[in-house]
């Protein structure tokens, strides 16, 4: 079997390029150009273009070329024992397998399986490392890209779409994770297409949440209420999406002031969420739930000032990390500890609140995408001039200091 590495590196030499030559042509360094020969590192959405262009290559030929060693059909039985070296080429040769024995090109199975990866990812997001999960979603998603010229049905094709927006959609929600802000532009532009072809509006409205959530933690908070209120304007009645975005909307509102609006708000997502019966397990991050529900209570009320946060964030603490065990919801507990420590300072309860925000923070639970909501609480205990904010403010650069990958 030809490798990936000797694919893309054959045509870059058939091409006249060297690998800095190549790096020039296509806008990225020599670095890069190894790291994608190597196979370590897949080209992002906008920069398949320029290589397409550089190695005169349509757009269906560069995606058969950069497809990862796993997906790519053996050739002996020789060649499936030698190439079985890791778990993800495993799942990778099975989903091909079941496509080529199926009746077409795509197949019920493969699909099927597809769709079943997506919801596996979905519920593994709360608690795996954004940068591992998004190795995994990278090479499903360069799987769909390699069955889009495939023969189907109208159908499979129409599934084939949205399992393939659903992953663009997690990947950009784990760019927004990891800050990586361009990658998240083009996954969130891509899934919306993908839901538009489909017509997915739930797909569609998840993206406009997103990308409120994103422009939330910029400080835009005019614009993430905006986008948050097209994002309901566009989800199904009843669905997770509508609640989640009514969600951000009363987050959006916290943080403009809005008092009268935020609760009502937070009234609307209570009652959504209390009808709403979880068919994918509490644990999917597109499935809403009442746990949710407190969880997002809780961080709105602490930015309203609202003294009740305390006790909704401390039901969050309770009911996620009964008996300090936070193995199973690590994001949810270090963000709740936040929002204690937020409603514990606003009660001039300052002791407790810096135990709460060092619980945070030493958690190494919170996301990059997240660092600055720890901050304002470092910079309230700073402005209190607290014995403890030396020790608070240590703490969080070292939580900056963590590799991408670990701070989750």
């Amino acid at each position: 079997m030809t490798s990936r590495r000797r694919r893309l590196a054959e045509r870059r030499k058939a091409c006249g390029y060297n690998q800095e030559e190549f790096a020039e042509a296509v806008g990225v360094d020599r670095s890069t150009v190894q790291r994608w020969e190597s196979g370590k590192t897949d080209p992002q959405p906008w920069q398949r273009p320029k290589i397409a262009k550089a190695l005169s290559l349509t757009s269906a030929e560069l995606d058969a070329l950069l497809v990862p060693d796993a997906y790519a059909p053996p050739q002996s039985r020789t060649a499936w024992i030698s190439d079985a070296s890791s778990d993800s080429d495993d799942e990778f040769d099975a989903l091909e397998l079941a496509r080529r024995v199926s009746a077409s090109d795509v197949g019920k199975e493969t699909l099927g399986r597809l769709e079943h990866a997506f919801d596996e990812l979905a519920m593994k997001y709360p608690v795996s490392p954004p940068q591992d999960l998004l190795e995994r979603v990278r090479k499903h998603s360069a799987y769909v890209s390699h069955l889009m010229d495939a023969r189907m049905t109208l159908a499979e094709q129409r599934r084939l779409y949205v399992v393939g927006g659903w992953f663009q959609l997690l990947g950009a929600t784990l760019h927004i994770d990891l800050n990586q802000e361009h990658a998240a532009t083009a996954r969130l532009q891509t899934a919306a297409t993908l839901a538009q072809h489909a017509d997915h509006r739930e797909i569609e409205a998840w993206c406009y949440e997103t990308d409120a959530w994103r422009v939330l933690t910029d400080g835009d908070y005019a614009r993430a209420l905006e986008l948050a209120q097209i994002a309901q304007e566009l989800a199904p009645a009843g669905t997770s999406a509508a609640i989640q975005a009514t969600a951000q909307e009363g987050r959006a509102r916290a943080r403009l002031g809005e008092g009268p609006e935020t609760y009502a708000a937070i009234e609307r997502v209570q009652r959504m969420s209390a009808a709403m019966v979880p068919r994918k397990g509490t644990e999917h991050h597109y499935q809403y739930d009442p746990g949710k529900a407190l969880a997002y209570t809780a961080t709105t009320l602490a930015w309203v000032g609202d003294p009740a946060a305390e006790d909704y964030a401390r039901q969050v603490i309770a009911r996620l990390a009964p008996a300090e065990d936070v193995e199973k919801w690590p994001r949810r507990v270090a963000s709740a500890n936040i929002d204690l420590a937020l409603a514990l300072l606003g009660g001039d309860r300052l002791d407790e609140a810096c135990n709460a925000a060092q619980r945070a923070i030493l958690s190494g639970r919170i996301v990059p995408s997240n660092h600055w909501r720890a901050l304002e609480v470092v910079k309230a205990v700073e402005q209190r001039q607290l014995p403890e904010a030396s020790d608070l403010r240590e703490a969080y650069q070292g939580l900056k200091a963590l590799p991408r990958g670990e701070s989750t």
